[in-house]
């Protein structure tokens, strides 16, 4: 038996001890009851299962009345540590910089989601925080996408007959957002079915104790740390890992591009 064959309320509690476990070194029932306001005898239901399942068991402590992570601990379901923030801030002094909230109209999304379902063009107006300017314009909308903090859209822009990214929120809620059919057929759009996979490394700035910090911090397994993603989304790559920056930790280290087959949802 594994996580995936139990019930989701179940997997959870165990995820839950497991990450106790993985990053507070400690764990037991109460954990569990307070987490999740169940009882003292589920709690000792679910530890024995998480006994069970786990091939690094912890050991009970019974000065501490606890269960303490061996040394060769092996987490079941591994998690970084901005993921378990939460539970390194129970019962100590903590804080943590609030993100931005990046917006979006919902009217708007609608309108792109329901054009794109109906494969036609949409005329609007976008303003381009590069120059200001919010022309009135023709795109065919493809699929939305994400760099991990605000939703992006991915169409076809007949003013500058190519695929470019654009943030919702940047169109005009009185755009004209008018329809017409796609005609000719959209061409490929080619960053998008090509894979980029980029090889980075510390940056050659670092001193060697720097770059051995940088290397433990990612999480390097090699020489490289190999990262994949699309080529149409390279630029929010190198802007969300400050791969653009001069006092980048990061840099590249060469990137290999790889044609990725359309298929009949692409």
């Amino acid at each position: 038996m594994t996580l995936d064959h139990l019930k989701h309320a179940q997997r959870a509690r165990l995820v839950f001890l497991d990450h106790c476990l993985t990053w507070r070194g400690v764990a037991n029932r109460r954990d569990l009851e307070e987490r999740f306001g169940i009882s003292t005898a589920q709690a000792a239901v679910d530890f024995r299962v998480y006994l069970d399942l786990t091939a690094t068991p912890p050991v009970y402590d019974p000065t501490r009345k606890t269960y303490v992570a061996t040394p060769d601990h092996a987490p079941l379901a591994p998690a970084d540590a901005l993921q378990a923030f939460d539970l390194l801030s129970d019962d100590v002094g903590t804080a943590s910089l609030p993100r931005p909230t990046r917006q979006a109209d919902p009217a708007i999304i609608a309108r792109l989601y329901q054009t794109m379902r109906a494969q036609k063009a949409l005329r609007l107006c976008y303003t381009s925080i590069t120059s200001g300017e919010s022309p009135d314009q023709w795109i065919a909308p493809v699929r939305f996408t994400s760099d991990g903090e605000a939703v992006h859209l991915r169409a076809y822009s007949y003013k500058h007959q190519t695929y470019r990214n654009y943030l919702p929120i940047r169109i005009a809620p009185d755009s004209p957002f008018e329809q017409r059919e796609i005609a000719p057929p959209l061409p490929r759009d080619t960053d998008w079915h090509t894979k980029a996979l980029i090889k980075l490394r510390p940056a050659s700035h670092l001193t060697d104790a720097q770059a051995q910090v940088v290397r433990r911090e990612f999480g390097f397994r090699g020489t490289y740390l190999l990262v994949e993603t699309r080529k149409a989304l390279e630029f929010f790559l190198d802007h969300r890992w400050g791969l653009d920056r001069p006092d980048a930790r990061l840099e590249r280290a060469g990137t290999e591009y790889v044609s990725i087959p359309q298929t009949d949802t692409d």
